[in-house]
């Protein structure tokens, strides 16, 4: 009787379907674990700009003036581009110029919730798409949110 090696077409395909089950579960963890990365260092970021716009603007009293491009040009940020989002951001003082908010644009769903939901400590209050508000139920599904983190 002669003896065969090797598979059969049938183990082989069901190798690979299964390489490729778990290639595809790689990948989706690599996705979540990247993106609550970057919200992290973007998160931290923020906490930085706080950190150094009130120690930029505590001599004067009062925070009127301050912007980003302000804060790049005294050198408490290094550049202009935001920390997640779109670039179209910025950095007001409120009416009375007793406090700022950092204003971030064009966050996805699962960044505002992110931000929504974990308010940050360094921040007095979070306002989401125009609400303030403490949960996420004001995010859009699109990448249009709107953040804004009010700090005193």
């Amino acid at each position: 009787m002669k003896q065969e090696y090797g598979a059969s077409l049938i183990e082989i395909v069901g190798v690979l379907a299964i390489a490729g089950l778990m290639s595809g579960a790689a990948i989706g963890m690599y996705n979540v674990i990247r993106n609550n990365q970057a919200r992290k260092i973007a998160s931290v970021e923020m906490q930085e700009i706080a950190r150094d716009a009130k120690l930029l603007m505590e001599m004067r009293g009062d925070y009127t003036g301050i912007s980003v491009d302000y804060l790049v040009e005294q050198g408490a940020l290094a550049n202009n581009h935001a920390p997640i989002g779109g670039d179209n951001w910025s950095v007001t003082a409120t009416s009375d110029g007793q406090a700022f908010s950092i204003n971030l644009t064009d966050l996805s769903q699962g960044e505002c919730q992110y931000f929504a939901t974990t308010p940050p400590q360094w921040a007095a209050r979070v306002i989401v798409n125009g609400f303030e508000t403490d949960i996420s139920d004001n995010c859009f599904t699109t990448n249009t949110n709107q953040l804004s983190f009010v700090v005193e």
